[in-house]
């Protein structure tokens, strides 16, 4: 469905995309994941039209995107800031936005009362969306990308600050629409709503590091991992301890890369009663998209 080959983008110095090559196929949710400042919001603009490539090609349904506008009726956009009219509406904005796909008037009404119900705002036609709270606000934003009803859907950040609960709902909603045959397209700094994708994209300074299923990409690791809640909060507590072959820290936890587990566990222990700390657990854990990032990423500067 999207089929993209050598694409780079450049703002000055900066090297913004690099080479990047990427397929997704029809009737998956694809997640495009990294840090910020990975190059996912250029990738994603560029795929939509919104900003041209240096170099490379983007095809969608078999359509370089030169043609875009033959097929811009067929997929919808969520940018990563609300596209949202505060002055308007929550009808206003539905209308506006179906108005640039020449959706008819009396079909607009009929899908926008299916969608909202959908989202969980109907009632709220008229209250001003910049009255809507930010999950309420995500969702009319995602209900006007799907107004045109379209095969693809790519979506920028959508949950991008939007609290817990807002994110799960949002994201019980995208796998209704999935189910129901949408391809999804979404870019997240969020490692756990990576473990929700088909497949996933994995973003860095630029360039896609690795693809595919978040279970295949957790078990071709093949370190182990021990998690560690200790007294101490210093994110290079565990840089000089021996027989790692690295650390992170999690705000309460830290991750310990290791070849042998029997081995790093003495050494750890060993090295945390030289220094008086309290061990609150340790254990071997499996390894999350987090860790799974932090190890390619790693091997990439090496």
């Amino acid at each position: 469905m999207i089929k993209i080959q050598g694409l780079s983008k450049s703002f000055g110095d900066v090297r913004a995309v690099q080479a990047t090559d990427l397929n997704v196929a029809a009737g998956e949710i694809m997640g495009l994941v990294g840090p910020d400042g990975a190059g996912k919001t250029t990738l994603i603009r560029m795929i939509c039209g919104v900003s041209d490539a240096d170099d490379g090609s983007i095809e969608i349904y078999g359509y370089p995107i030169a043609r875009l506008d033959e097929i811009r009726d067929q997929f919808g956009y969520m940018p990563q800031r609300f596209s949202l009219y505060m002055d308007l509406t929550v009808m206003e904005n539905i209308e506006f936005f179906a108005s640039l796909y020449a959706v008819k008037k009396e079909t607009i009404k009929e899908r926008a009362a299916t969608m909202l119900e959908r989202m969980g705002i109907a009632g709220f036609n008229n209250r001003l969306a910049g009255n809507l709270s930010g999950g309420m606000k995500q969702k009319l934003a995602l209900t006007c990308s799907l107004i045109n009803h379209p095969r693809l859907l790519v979506l920028d950040e959508p949950t991008y600050g939007v609290d817990p609960e807002s994110r799960q709902e949002f994201w019980k909603i995208l796998y209704e629409l999935n189910r129901e045959g949408l391809t999804i397209l979404v870019s997240t700094p969020y490692m756990d709503e990576a473990e929700l994708c088909s497949r996933v994209a994995v973003m860095n300074d630029g360039k896609i590091i690795a693809v595919g299923k978040p279970a295949d990409l957790r078990s071709g690791l093949t370190n182990s991992l021990l998690e560690i809640r200790v007294g101490t909060k210093d994110p290079l507590a565990f840089t000089e301890c021996p027989g790692l072959i690295s650390s992170t820290f999690y705000g309460d936890k830290f991750h310990l890369e290791v070849d042998d587990v029997g081995e790093a566990s003495l050494a750890v222990q060993e090295y945390i009663e030289a220094r008086g700390w309290k061990t609150v657990s340790l254990r071997e854990i499996s390894p999350s998209m987090e860790d799974v990032f932090v190890q390619i990423a790693g091997k990439q500067v090496r």
